[in-house]
């Protein structure tokens, strides 16, 4: 298990997605993955307000009312972790107080709680000052409904100065950032947001860990991605320079004995996140993603990955 700095949580080492939930897998199915996830040692689940909005006839919110349908179901609602996250729902957009307080008592009622245990700004508000952003973001934890604070996609400077500006005036500091990183978006985290997480000790815990799916192996062309859910997602990620770092991942996937997703997740704790945000629509899914807790890449490794990933770089 792996503690959230500043914090008593201990974590699975794989963050569950949670974007699939009443998209690509009904309740049925999310039930299948929640329960095969627990059964498996994870804990730590990532949802948001707005998944999954972008669905054909979604209104936003049907994966936290399904994980809420299954906590109670299953009454084990102190055994896991829940994040969840607001500023990016098209009828709760911005992080203005008004609109933050309504969105968490919504997400509160679709989960069937009474607090969340990681609460993300998703997106700035740039219409909202960051001391602002961070005195009303404190009041929350102290209400009790969130027990701590995270930030995901914020410019670095503007993340760096929520940070500071919690700091200087004493208040609640987030214990995490949810950036994208990957191995074919490296850029951004490594020189903006990593130095941000290591000087305030937040956990990183990115999101498409997987880009979309195309760093499981299972794309290996433009053609393999026609007509899949995720088309719209990831076919613009399928270039020559993609297809080199695929061919390195499923090398050593192939070496290891392993499979390529759990070395392309791999590569981020070998980076030193946290733990990686990874969806999946079925239980079968699942083992290739647990098994990051069983691999350590070696420095060859790793070199390996560094080198081929050189252009996102």
């Amino acid at each position: 298990m792996t503690r959230i700095p500043r914090t008593g949580l201990d974590i699975f080492p794989l963050n569950l997605g949670g974007n699939t939930f009443g998209w690509t897998s009904d309740r049925d199915a999310s039930f299948a993955v929640l329960d095969a996830f627990v059964e498996a040692g994870g804990n730590f689940i990532d949802t948001a307000d707005l998944y999954s909005v972008w669905a054909e006839g979604h209104e936003g919110g049907e994966s936290e009312t399904i994980i809420g349908q299954w906590l109670t179901a299953r009454g084990n609602r102190d055994k896991v972790i829940i994040a969840t996250k607001v500023g990016g729902l098209p009828t709760r957009p911005g992080l203005s107080v008004e609109n933050v307080e309504a969105a968490l008592t919504e997400s509160l009622k679709r989960l069937q709680t009474d607090h969340v245990d990681l609460y993300y700004a998703h997106y700035d508000d740039e219409n909202v000052a960051i001391v602002d952003q961070v005195r009303h973001a404190h009041s929350l934890v102290e209400s009790g409904k969130v027990k701590h604070l995270a930030l995901s996609n914020y410019a670095p400077e503007r993340m760096r100065e929520w940070f500071e500006t919690a700091k200087a005036e004493g208040l609640t500091l987030p214990v995490a950032i949810q950036p994208q990183y990957n191995l074919l978006h490296r850029k951004d985290y490594e020189q903006g947001y990593g130095p941000i997480a290591q000087e305030f000790e937040a956990a990183v815990f990115p999101y498409f860990a997987l880009a979309s799916g195309v760093l499981t192996g299972k794309y290996r062309s433009k053609a393999d991605i026609e007509g899949k859910a995720r088309q719209g997602f990831a076919e613009d990620l399928i270039t020559d320079d993609a297809l080199h770092v695929v061919d390195a991942i499923v090398e050593i996937a192939e070496a290891r004995g392993v499979e390529p997703a759990t070395v392309s997740l791999a590569w981020l704790l070998a980076k030193g996140v946290t733990a990686p945000v990874a969806s999946a629509s079925a239980p079968d899914q699942l083992p290739a993603l647990m098994a990051i807790a069983d691999l350590k890449l070696t420095d060859e490794e790793v070199h390996q990955l560094d080198t081929a990933s050189q252009p996102f770089a």
